[in-house]
């Protein structure tokens, strides 16, 4: 290679860098629903090649139609349940001794026990100074969740308009062999589809078998708590745990042990075991992702991506471990 194509050569590459990088952090408030829009393609992927090939639709009208289904099926059950949790918490405000009243009784608790103030002016003035920051945390979700819905449908009707065109330009440019390629691929494609359904399909179970237990052993706002552990299975390792386990120790602290018993074997019981069936359920049917790559990737997705994390964290570890193997197979391995 001359002196002057290789200066071209790395040039430009040195210059694709750098813009990458430049466009990648602007990029990153919006990279929750980029990261969303491609989430949702890979599950109605199916839907557009039907209604474009055998259908003989439009592609305008067919990504339409799949934004309409995104809408109904995705966006607004998640807007039921935000709106459920935000009214259970309004409520909550309107008869704030439902919850004062616990929270005292376990600082009393914890004063006669150990002789600390928890209710001392210092701790007072901190929890109070604590109050705007939580407001404006929630108020900050509220608006990235809104931007990231619209940038999200934005994206997706190109995605799903561009379709096949799209996939083959960036299998274009991957560095692989055209078998490679495809593993490469149906790993992608295996793992959001696992992430996809298996994380809103474990937090709905979860927190269903959660709830009924907070019912059935005298737990304070059932519902509220229901929901927190939905949330709180996404988490890895500990996940509903974050709930149940401080909820058991509060009801022992009331006097309530037979109730904190019951609630502690019901979780470890059934909870943990929804957990593990669900689990094993999609690695057969799905995608068979060892579950150190789907914990230590939801804590890597986490901090990169927020939320979508939870999907391409363990993705970007999957690809990492294919990628891995690649190399060992085409280049290290003799035989």
């Amino acid at each position: 290679m001359a002196v002057k194509e290789a200066y071209w050569k790395y040039s430009l590459l040195f210059i694709i860098l750098v813009l990458g990088c430049v466009i990648f952090h602007e990029l990153r408030p919006f990279l929750g629903g980029i990261l969303g829009a491609m989430t949702v393609y890979v599950l109605v992927r199916g839907q557009m090649s039907y209604l474009t090939e055998y259908k003989k639709m439009k592609p305008n009208l067919a990504a339409s139609l799949l934004l309409m289904e995104t809408i109904l099926c995705f966006l607004i059950p998640l807007y039921l349940v935000i709106w459920l949790l935000l009214n259970k918490i309004e409520q909550i405000n309107l008869e704030p001794h439902s919850v004062v009243q616990p929270i005292d009784h376990v600082f009393d608790y914890i004063h006669r026990k150990t002789g600390y103030d928890m209710l001392s002016a210092d701790n007072l003035n901190a929890m109070i100074s604590f109050i705007p920051q939580v407001g404006q945390y929630i108020m900050n979700g509220l608006v990235n969740f809104v931007i990231s819905v619209f940038v999200l449908l934005f994206v997706l009707f190109f995605m799903l308009t561009g379709g096949y065109r799209m996939e083959n330009y960036v299998i274009s440019l991957l560095p692989f062999s055209r078998r490679n390629k495809q593993s490469l691929l149906h790993e992608f494609y295996m793992v959001v589809k696992a992430n996809a359904i298996g994380v809103p399909l474990l937090a709905l179970i979860q927190g269903l078998v959660a709830m009924a237990g907070y019912y059935l052993f005298g737990a304070p706002s059932p519902v509220l708590l229901g929901f927190l552990s939905a949330f709180a299975s996404i988490i890895p390792i500990i996940g509903v745990g974050l709930v149940w386990i401080p909820l058991a120790l509060y009801l022992g602290i009331s006097g309530s042990w037979g109730n904190a018993i019951g609630l502690a074997v019901y979780a470890l019981v059934l909870i943990s075991n929804s957990d593990n069936l669900i689990r094993f359920m999609l690695q057969k049917k799905l995608a068979d992702t060892h579950p150190l790559i789907t914990i230590f990737g939801v804590f890597i997705g986490l901090s990169l991506f927020g939320f979508m994390g939870v999907i391409f964290g363990p993705l970007i570890l999957s690809i990492f471990v294919l990628c891995v193997q690649i190399f060992k197979k085409e280049y290290l391995d003799t035989e």
